[in-house]
């Protein structure tokens, strides 16, 4: 199995605030309508090759909710400011998870597969408010 990595989505309330603020980002950058989702991180993954075929899961609000597909990754360098940089390719559909508590880190970490939350399917908590699915996981009801 593919490894992955995981990332705070900062100053996204939610995944509809997650989808508004990427399409917001897309179009700044010029990006086409059809154009895959970019994030921007200062270091490369050493382990890139493990990554591919996994996925990028999103920490909203102190909770994994959703993940999105690892496409690729493209070193740059930033002229202006002379500093390298990284472009994580993501495919654009968020696919929503299990609701997981995460604690707050700095940068992306990995994530191994056997800890990554399973997807919702329908009809799952998707449309439970993320603070009660949180607590009825953390008490082991889900």
């Amino acid at each position: 199995m593919a490894l992955h990595l995981i990332k705070l989505a900062v100053g996204v309330d939610d995944l509809a605030h997650m989808k508004k603020v990427q399409a917001a980002r897309r179009q700044e950058r010029g990006q086409s309508a059809r154009s895959p989702h970019w994030v921007y991180t200062r270091n490369s993954p050493r382990r890139a090759e493990d990554l591919l075929g996994g996925s990028l899961y999103w920490v909203v609000r102190g909770v994994i909710r959703c993940r999105q597909e690892l496409v690729g990754f493209e070193e740059d360098f930033d002229e202006e400011s002379g500093k390298k940089f990284c472009r994580i390719k993501l495919k654009r559909p968020l696919i929503e998870t299990a609701p997981r508590a995460c604690k707050p880190f700095q940068g992306w970490r990995y994530l191994e597969p056997d800890r990554a939350p399973p997807d919702l399917s329908s009809g799952d908590t998707a449309d439970m408010p993320a603070e009660m699915a949180a607590e009825l996981k953390r008490l082991g009801l889900l």
